[in-house]
C-alpha cells in the first residue's frame, strides 16, 4: 500500500502513478486491499479507482478520438484546413477543442508506451492515430496563435513534447506551443505576425491581441477603450459573417492596433491634447453627462472645464512637492476629499453653464474618475 501510495502521488502534469505488473503480480492487490479495507483505517469508498489496469484506461482512447474529430463534424471538406481555424473562431468551442486534443494525446502517450497496445492494435490504426495527433497538434499551434490564446493544461506540455518528440515527428519544434509574445513590444509582435500565413488569419490575430491588451488598460481610459474594443469585435463579427473581405478585415485590424499604440483619439479638445488622464476624465464626462450636454451648443467647453477642473483636484490632493502621496490608494481621507471637492466643482459649474448634470451622474463621474486616478498613480 506504501509503494502504491508513493507511486500516485499527484504534481502538475501526473494525474497517475505507472505500476508496472511483473508476473502478474497485480492480480495480488485486490486481496492486499480488501485485507487493508478490513481495517477501520480505510473506507471502502476510499480504495475504489486506486489501482487501474492499463488496458482498461486505453478503453477511453476511442471514444476520446471520436470525441476530437466531433467538434469538426460540420466542415465537409476534411481537407479543407482554413475551414478548421474558422470553425475554432469560437472561443467556447476552441477551448473544448483544447481539452479534447488534451485528453486524446495523453492517452495516445499511455497507449504508445503499452506492449499490449502495439501488439493488440493494427498498424494502419496506430498510424491513424499518430498522423491525427500530428494534424490537430499543428492546428493547436495554428489557432494559439491567431487568436492569441494562453495555453491550456500547461501542466501536461512536458508530456505533450514527448509523445511529440518520440512518436509523432522528428521535428518537434514545429509542433511546440510558444510563450504569447509581449503585445507591448513592436519587434516581437510583428516577428510573430511573419509566422501567421493568410490575411484572415493576421487579421484574427491582431484583433485577438489587442483586445486582450485593452483589458490591460482599460482602467485608464475606459470609455476609450471600450469604443475600441466594440469596433474590433465588430470587425471581427463582419468577417466571420462574410460581410467584409479578408483584406478589409486585415485593414481593419491594423488600423484599430495603430490607435490603441498611438492613443490616438478623436475630437478631443486642444487643450486636453498631451493630457492622456485629463482626456480619461473628458470621455467619463461626455458619456455620463450626454443627456445634460446633448442641447449644449458649447458642450465640448463645457466637458473641457469638468475634464481639467477633476484633473486639478486629483493632482492637488495626490501630489505634495511634486512627489505622489504613498499608498494613497488605501487612504479613505484622501478619496473622500477628493469626493467633495469635485463635489463642489461640479456644482459650480452647474450654475455657471445653467446645466443640470442630475445627481446620480454626478456620483458615477466622480466615482469612475478616481478608478482612473487609481489606474493612472499606483504607487
Amino acid at each position: 500500500m506504501q509503494a502504491i501510495a508513493r507511486v500516485n502521488r499527484l504534481a502538475p502534469g501526473k494525474d497517475y502513478g505507472l505500476i508496472i505488473d511483473y508476473y502478474g503480480n497485480l492480480e495480488n492487490l485486490d486481496g492486499a486491499l480488501k485485507m487493508y479495507a478490513g481495517d477501520d483505517a480505510y473506507d471502502d469508498d476510499d480504495l475504489i479507482g486506486t489501482v487501474t489496469v492499463v488496458s482498461k484506461e486505453l478503453e477511453k482512447l476511442p471514444q476520446a478520438h471520436s470525441e476530437l474529430w466531433d467538434i469538426f463534424k460540420v466542415i465537409k471538406n476534411k481537407y479543407d484546413e482554413p475551414a478548421y481555424e474558422e470553425l475554432l473562431s469560437d472561443e467556447e468551442r476552441r477551448h473544448t477543442f483544447y481539452e479534447k486534443l488534451s485528453a486524446f494525446v495523453r492517452l495516445l502517450k499511455l497507449a504508445l508506451s503499452s506492449v499490449d497496445f502495439n501488439n493488440n492494435t493494427s498498424e494502419k490504426q496506430i498510424d491513424k492515430y499518430k498522423a491525427d495527433a500530428k494534424f490537430f497538434l499543428g492546428l493547436r499551434v495554428s489557432v494559439k496563435r491567431r487568436f492569441f490564446d494562453e495555453l491550456d493544461f500547461k501542466e501536461y506540455e512536458a508530456q505533450v513534447q514527448k509523445l511529440i518528440d518520440k512518436h509523432i515527428t522528428t521535428d518537434g519544434e514545429v509542433l511546440k506551443i510558444t510563450e504569447l509574445v509581449n503585445i507591448f513590444d513592436k519587434d516581437e509582435r510583428e516577428a510573430e505576425i511573419e509566422k501567421i500565413t493568410g490575411k484572415a488569419a493576421k487579421a484574427d490575430h491582431i484583433a485577438s491581441r489587442i483586445i486582450k491588451a485593452i483589458n490591460v488598460k482599460m482602467n485608464d481610459d475606459p470609455v476609450f477603450y471600450k469604443r475600441l474594443s466594440e469596433l474590433i469585435k465588430q470587425a471581427i463579427k463582419d468577417f466571420h459573417n462574410q460581410r467584409i473581405s479578408e483584406a478589409d478585415f486585415l485593414a481593419k485590424a491594423k488600423d484599430h492596433e495603430s490607435t490603441f499604440f498611438t492613443g490616438k483619439r478623436d475630437n478631443v479638445p486642444a487643450a486636453l491634447k498631451d493630457n492622456e488622464t485629463a482626456i480619461a476624465y473628458y470621455n467619463l464626462t461626455t458619456e455620463e453627462f450626454k443627456e445634460s450636454l446633448a442641447n449644449k451648443g458649447n458642450r465640448m467647453d463645457i466637458a473641457d472645464e469638468v475634464a481639467l477642473g477633476i484633473d486639478t483636484v486629483i493632482k492637488n490632493n495626490l501630489f505634495e512637492h511634486g512627489k505622489q502621496v504613498i499608498d494613497w490608494i488605501k487612504n479613505d481621507d484622501i478619496k473622500g476629499k477628493i469626493t467633495i471637492e469635485i463635489d463642489d466643482l461640479l456644482f459650480d459649474l452647474k450654475s455657471k453653464f445653467d446645466i443640470d448634470f442630475g445627481f446620480d451622474h454626478m456620483d458615477v463621474l466622480i466615482a469612475d474618475s478616481i478608478k482612473v486616478a487609481e489606474s493612472k498613480y499606483k504607487n
